[in-house]
């Protein structure tokens, strides 16, 4: 890899920078200052220091985010503020975008990343991975709903869902308000919203909890992220194979 690519995808700047910056005698590969940006180097073979500090490189990132309410899961917008525009600059140089998307209005679990490969895996139709929602709906949820998931519901126009799980967790009569977990195995436009449509009930408040193999961490506060753990991202890793 030439070594002004390397430095740009690290975030020490762009290429027109960094030649200025190599020719300052500040950057050393192996000990040897090097004032040529065009050079090809071994990031895994060779040690790579600016100003005295070790580089260390790496190709893909991969973020889990408490996506809040109010933004949406794109990767820049003229008008709305994007997920991306949580994330601090040093995050930027690896052109990070979210694994799919949730509704503006939804909360919840996002992964970020820029692996194109895994990305690909998770959002395959083919491979039905389940996710996991918690939401709060307007009206009784029922027994006979549970069994109207778990066969598929017919959407407003006409698709049929795959069998999903619903899991009653609480109802208020009085209210006639119910909260619920739901685990789908598609991800279609306002899939959640519009199977309980198809119930005649409303989602008031939708948050995804988990997507695969991963799971929303507790301690993350809506707008919060943190990279995934080794652990998480070989799970996440082995269930899209």
């Amino acid at each position: 890899m030439r070594l002004d690519k390397l430095l740009s995808h690290m975030g020490y700047g762009t290429r027109k920078e960094i030649k200025k910056l190599m020719k300052q005698g500040v950057v050393l590969v192996d000990g040897q200052v090097i004032k040529d940006s065009s050079v090809h180097v071994h990031p895994e073979k060779q040690r790579i220091e600016i100003y005295g500090e070790s580089v260390q490189y790496r190709e893909f990132v991969y973020l889990m985010m408490n996506k809040p309410k109010g933004v949406i899961s794109a990767t820049e917008d003229l008008v709305e503020r994007t997920v991306i525009d949580l994330l601090p600059e040093e995050y930027l140089p690896f052109q990070v975008f979210p694994v799919g998307r949730l509704d503006k209005d939804t909360e919840g679990l996002l992964l970020i990343t820029n692996d194109g490969k895994l990305t690909h895996e998770l959002l395959s139709p083919k491979k039905h991975v389940p996710k996991t929602y918690i939401a709060d709906v307007s009206g009784v949820v029922t027994q006979n709903d549970i069994h109207i998931f778990r066969r598929g519901v017919t959407l407003d126009d006409g698709y049929e869902t795959l069998p999903s799980e619903l899991r009653i967790l609480e109802v208020d009569e009085l209210t006639r308000r119910s909260r619920i977990e739901l685990t789908i195995y598609e991800g279609k436009f306002h899939q959640v919203k519009r199977m309980f449509e198809a119930v005649h009930k409303k989602v008031v408040h939708l948050k995804r909890i988990s997507m695969g193999p991963l799971t929303l961490d507790p301690e993350l506060y809506p707008g919060d992220f943190r990279e995934l753990t080794e652990n998480e991202l070989e799970m996440l890793k082995g269930r899209s194979t």
